[in-house]
């Protein structure tokens, strides 16, 4: 049996040909996709800014093998948000990724005098 990591995945992108109807259920819903929204979960979380309504991210948790890196943690995550995005009729480009390795990231604790 392989190692599992827990991987948290940010996939940025860009809006690009949305429809009319789409343009305005993104506008009609912001509120509810700001900076309150921001989590990472395994079925994603959408975030944007209505104006200018340019880009946007969304956050994942991916679990995989180890052996397969950050890279594959990336791959998964663009995939889920491509998925998610069409669904939901939403046009974009540009997705990029960003992956932070949850086992493998190191933590700086303050020492005790400092707190």
């Amino acid at each position: 049996m392989s190692e599992q990591h827990t991987y948290r995945v940010i996939v940025r992108g860009t809006w690009d040909g949305l429809t009319e109807e789409a343009r305005a259920r993104l506008l009609a819903e912001a509120a509810d996709h700001g900076m309150t929204s921001m989590r990472f979960s395994e079925e994603g979380s959408l975030s944007y800014e209505p104006a200018p309504l340019k880009h946007f991210s969304m956050r994942y948790v991916v679990v995989s093998d180890a052996a397969d890196g950050e890279e594959m943690a990336g791959a998964i995550a663009e995939d889920r948000a491509e998925t998610a995005l069409r669904d939901l009729g939403y046009g974009f480009r540009e997705l990029k990724s960003t992956v932070t390795d949850l086992d493998t990231m190191k933590i700086n604790r303050k020492p005790a005098s400092r707190r």
